[in-house]
């Protein structure tokens, strides 16, 4: 005679077995991973070009300011360039990037 429990382990085991392969395709994992790989890989060399730009954009506009003899107009459009977004590489910003593209749209 089949026990409640044996019965729940045969439907969790049905169940499982027939959902993988639709939730854990292997190019979609391989995809996922160059993703990661290729966006940590862009923001290695992103983040600190980031931060060396924002840094002269605000000696700059400094600068402009007392070259300029108060130019304050300026000055905030010297910082507004250099401290606006993206400040990290994130997978929207890279697909947008690229543009429209059929072989990377979701696969359905």
């Amino acid at each position: 005679m089949i026990t409640r429990n044996q019965l729940t382990i045969a439907v969790m085991a049905l169940s499982l077995t027939n959902l993988s392969p639709a939730l854990l395709r292997a190019e979609d994992t391989i995809e996922k991973a160059g993703v990661a790989t290729g966006v940590s890989a862009g923001n290695m060399w992103f983040l600190p070009i980031k931060a060396i730009t924002m840094s002269i954009g605000a000696i700059s506009g400094a600068l402009s300011f007392v070259v300029t003899g108060g130019n304050t107009e300026l000055t905030q459009q010297i910082w507004q360039d250099t401290s606006q977004g993206p400040y990290i590489i994130t997978p929207d910003l890279a697909r947008t990037a690229i543009g429209k593209r059929p072989e990377l749209e979701p696969k359905k």
